[in-house]
């Protein structure tokens, strides 16, 4: 019986310092914004929970993510670089003739902002692409 007990605590005393490691990104949030003419599309990750709008000015509809899926984007969150995230240099200038819609990453965490400057949708810079994909991910099934 006391192996059984040591047992259970290990694996819920685990469980509890697991989720340590990350407790903050609850508190942040990410979006995710395409903008042109025609297209609109905007990603908010708040508190487990994405918000997708895929109108201007229409209702976000709201789902709560997968412990797989918000264990991707905690995965990718703490691969970026939050202070570079402002002066990353967009790759490619397909918006400046109509031939990309405009995008834009934005993070609020602990209590600071955290904006790109614009990019081409589909060509995000380097450094934050898998977040970007992560977050695009999250709107294919709505």
């Amino acid at each position: 019986m006391k192996i059984l007990s040591l047992l259970f605590l290990t694996l819920v005393l685990g469980k509890n310092c697991q989720s340590q490691n990350n407790p903050d990104l609850i508190t942040a949030k990410i979006e995710y914004t395409v903008n042109s003419r025609g297209l609109y599309n905007n990603i908010v990750v708040e508190n487990k929970t994405v918000s997708v709008t895929k109108i201007r000015d229409g209702k976000p509809v709201s789902s709560s993510l997968t412990d797989e899926q918000w264990n991707a984007l905690i995965t990718e969150f703490q691969k970026v670089d939050l202070e570079e995230i402002p002066s990353l240099k967009a790759p490619t200038q397909k918006r400046f003739h109509d031939g990309a819609a405009m995008a834009n990453l934005k993070i609020i965490y602990k209590g600071k902002n955290y904006e790109s400057q614009t990019f081409d949708n589909g060509f995000p810079p380097e450094k934050i692409k898998n977040i970007v994909n992560t977050l695009l991910s999250f709107s294919k099934k709505e």
